[in-house]
């Protein structure tokens, strides 16, 4: 048997299907994009998609990944809280351009259908930060609510899906700067 034959499984056959969504994506995508279509490109059938994530969202989310890492698995460790916020809002806005605008506002309108779980990696990438930055003194608590813990990464969501511009570095700088810090520093 060559290639060609050989019935690919596991985690082959998942890379084959997550490299197949990216290239349907890239060919019709996110709001054209159907399990069906992935399934032609990827050359096996829609249960076998089906098997594995449960619907279209769940895929993208798994194709993302498999693209560009998570950023959960980078957690920014600067020295300094403002850095830490700062490196972490860039490297969201980075990845929000290799995946694509596009990409990311079908996501979000596909929220419900996304595991809840996804929503709480940014709380979850946040809160260390803040506590280190209680150890070192620079804000009085870490003790907040999950909606004061990631008003950057919601702050900066909104200006990648409502502006419908590229969010330059100054943007990120006035969300820490100018909202994030004061907010921190007031609590406590």
């Amino acid at each position: 048997m060559t290639g060609e034959q050989t019935r690919r499984r596991g985690a082959a056959l998942e890379a084959d299907i997550l490299d197949a969504v990216w290239e349907e994506l890239a060919a019709v995508g996110y709001a054209r994009l159907t399990m069906e279509g992935v399934a032609v490109r990827a050359r096996t059938g829609k249960q076998v998609l089906y098997r594995r994530w449960p619907n279209r969202a769940e895929l993208v989310k798994a194709a993302m990944s498999h693209r560009t890492g998570t950023v959960a698995g980078r957690i920014p460790d600067t020295g300094e809280l403002r850095e830490d916020v700062l490196t972490l809002l860039r490297m969201m806005v980075a990845r929000q351009r290799e995946i694509g605008s596009d990409v990311i506002r079908g996501l979000l309108a596909e929220a419900p259908d996304l595991d809840p779980k996804v929503f709480g990696i940014v709380y979850d990438i946040l809160l260390p930060m803040l506590q280190r930055a209680v150890l070192r003194g620079e804000i009085p608590t870490a003790e907040l609510s999950r909606r004061a813990v990631t008003v950057p990464a919601q702050l900066l969501r909104y200006e990648m899906v409502i502006s419908h511009e590229p969010v330059v570095d100054s943007t990120l700088v006035e969300i820490v700067d100018d909202v994030y810090l004061p907010l921190l520093r007031g609590y406590g």
